[in-house]
């Protein structure tokens, strides 16, 4: 299982497989032919569907057309074996004769991959464990916790990594609860965030706490959306759900910033899991593992700032994946906002029921995280394509603009 530091990417949005990926891939192919005169991309599948709402082609045409002019080419039909997020890049010399071809896939949060053996983007493994059952006992051998087995793995900079993590995501907060206006796109989205937060302020303490903590995943969602600067939490689609929680509790419980990294190890963790054994692609899995994982990740770290034992976060975790299975992945003209926005704001919040049911329990329970992960993949392997990400469906299809 790779670094957390790969969950946790820091870069801009609105889509971590659609705009992350593609410039990453753009990034590498470009350190290879620095010489080339021509470039051109094949997308394929759900990057040629929603490529242009993603900004899929900005993302490409900024890293290459500086250098060389750039061709894309889009075929949504076509759905390559390996992964739905398909590109294949092509350079060509002065005269006009290829150089090179090279196919790569964006499988999710900004990661890439390769087909076979012989990958070029692959990084070492750091962590020996893999699944959360396995985690959990070594717990209960050792007497120590999530973020105690992160700390044993990973490198001795990975608390300086995340408190760079942790303050973009603050960052992304403040940036989306002063920012108002519309958001990019024919859908003519007025931001709430600032709305939301100033409204929660005339409540009483509970629907206080539940307007605050939907102002701030709304602030970083619309950031989000707005290309703006972002941590993938596990996705730049599900990114404003564990800034939220986590800012939520940090300034009404005042927790210290050690304790919130420690929560965004464990939170890291559990993503981290999910990517391993099942994606983090909703183009993959639908939206189950984007504001599914997101959702268990902060339900996880919110019950670890409780006190929970390894038990109780595992419950967490579980509960709050378990509680989005089926949930598919149709954003309204391709764009990272309807239904997106919202989903962010409502897992939010359904992190922390899924802490409190937890905190209220002994941690026992008859399906396991590990089951309910497995559960996932294969729902998202039995969904219709039409219901991840490629715009084909559901919401998507039956929308009609104002």
């Amino acid at each position: 299982m790779k670094s957390i530091k790969e969950l946790y990417r820091i870069g801009t949005g609105p889509s971590s497989s659609h705009t992350m990926g593609p410039r990453k891939a753009s990034e590498l192919f470009l350190e290879k032919h620095p010489s080339a005169k021509r470039f051109k991309v094949i997308l394929y599948g759900s990057l040629a569907a929603t490529g242009k709402g993603h900004m899929t082609d900005v993302a490409i045409i900024d890293t290459l057309e500086p250098h060389a002019p750039i061709e894309i080419e889009w075929k949504p039909e076509i759905f390559l074996p390996f992964h739905p997020n398909g590109m294949t890049f092509k350079a060509f010399d002065a005269n006009n004769k290829e150089m090179d071809e090279w196919t790569i896939y964006s499988v999710g949060g900004g990661a890439l991959a390769e087909e076979g053996d012989q990958s070029h983007v692959q990084t070492r493994d750091v962590y020996s464990m893999s699944s959360m059952t396995q985690i959990m006992e070594w717990c209960q051998r050792t007497g120590k916790t999530y973020w105690e087995y992160v700390k044993e793995c990973e490198d001795s900079d990975i608390w300086d990594y995340l408190a760079e993590v942790w303050k973009t995501m603050k960052d992304s907060i403040q940036r989306g609860l002063n920012a108002e206006g519309v958001l990019p796109g024919p859908l003519c989205i007025r931001r709430k965030a600032a709305a939301y937060n100033i409204k929660a302020s005339g409540y009483t303490r509970s629907l206080q706490s539940r307007g605050l903590i939907f102002s701030y995943a709304l602030a970083v969602s619309e950031e989000n959306a707005s290309g703006g600067e972002i941590v993938t939490a596990p996705t730049c689609g599900s990114c404003g759900v564990m800034p939220a929680v986590l800012y939520h509790l940090e300034q009404s419980r005042e927790f210290s910033e050690l304790r919130i990294l420690r929560a965004l190890a464990t939170g890291g963790l559990i993503g981290n899991i999910v990517k391993h054994n099942a994606s983090i692609s909703g183009a993959e899995v639908g939206c189950q593992g984007e504001i599914g994982v997101a959702c268990s990740m902060a339900a996880g770290a919110a019950n670890q700032l409780f006190g929970g034992s390894p038990a109780q976060i595992e419950y967490a975790a579980e509960m709050a994946l378990e509680h989005h299975l089926g949930m598919t992945c149709d954003p309204v003209c391709g764009l990272v906002q309807i239904p997106c926005i919202e989903r962010n704001a409502f897992a939010a919040a359904r992190a922390l029921d899924a802490n409190i049911f937890s905190t209220f329990s002994d941690g026992i329970h008859r399906i396991s995280f590990d089951q309910v992960v497995q559960v996932m993949k294969q729902t998202g392997h039995d969904l219709p394509s039409l219901y991840k990400e490629t715009s084909q469906g559901g919401l998507a299809l039956n929308y009609t603009p104002m």
